[in-house]
């Protein structure tokens, strides 16, 4: 298996306790996949630098895990058809 982050921004009309449950909601699709959830840092609202689909601000979060590519392209089809999630990045962590 190898380290991977993923980095979500949530849309900025959520509340935080439902973007909590949205980046717990990816925490549990990782476990039930077999990966290893190493750290979850979430970064709170942010501002944009420039416009994202006609938002300037969302919710920011990183979570660090351990994995199969299987299991990244399955959690990248999740975060793509999210109507929460406005943009996400997975990347490989090298040793």
């Amino acid at each position: 298996m190898r380290d991977y982050e993923v980095m979500t921004i949530h849309r900025p009309d959520l509340a935080e306790d439902e973007v909590a449950k949205a980046v717990q909601a990816i925490e549990e699709q990782l476990a039930g996949a077999g990966a290893e959830t190493l750290e979850r840092d979430l970064w709170g609202k942010r501002r944009f630098a420039y416009e994202i689909d006609h938002l300037s601000e969302g919710y920011y979060s990183v979570i660090s895990f351990k994995g199969t590519p299987e299991i990244v392209a399955a959690l990248d089809r999740m975060l793509f058809l999210s109507d929460q999630v406005v943009r996400h990045k997975i990347v490989r962590i090298d040793d």
